[in-house]
């Protein structure tokens, strides 16, 4: 009889240890979230996006400012290795946020210092524009993320 019960004890005690951590993720939602990702690794751009797209899930409008060699995922040209364990890229993790409502642009040097123009990148991501980014640094309902 022990042995039968012993996975439903052990559901139990998991859902009772996870039981405050949901409720206070409920808690602590937020409506948006601006996340800025300059990282050229690609482990680290991946775990960016995957963060993003839970956020996303969650419910938060997602903003992303990609910078430096980050401003890459958005070209349509993307040539990045599929990582594992779902053998995706930090590019179409990207373009699952977009697809989930998400919104993206590369900081405004991104282009002028790169051999690349605005045609490109993927659709849905503009050039950033510095009083936008900023005033969503500066607002305190708008938590920041850098990877």
């Amino acid at each position: 009889m022990l042995q039968t019960a012993r996975p439903l004890i052990v559901a139990l005690l998991a859902l009772l240890t996870l039981g405050p951590f949901t409720a206070q993720a409920r808690d602590n939602a937020v409506d948006e979230a601006l996340v800025i990702l300059s990282s050229a690794s690609q482990q680290t751009q991946g775990m960016a996006m995957v963060l993003a797209n839970a956020m996303a899930q969650q419910g938060a409008k997602v903003h992303v400012l990609l910078c430096d060699r980050a401003g890459d995922l958005a070209l349509k040209d993307d040539q990045a290795e599929p990582m594992k364990p779902r053998n995706v890229t930090p590019g179409q993790l990207l373009r699952a946020l977009l697809d989930k409502g998400g919104s993206a642009r590369v900081c405004a040097l991104y282009l002028p210092n790169s051999e690349h123009t605005p045609a490109d990148l993927i659709e849905g991501v503009s050039v950033a524009m510095p009083p936008e980014i900023a005033g969503q640094m500066l607002n305190p309902d708008i938590p920041t993320f850098t990877f």
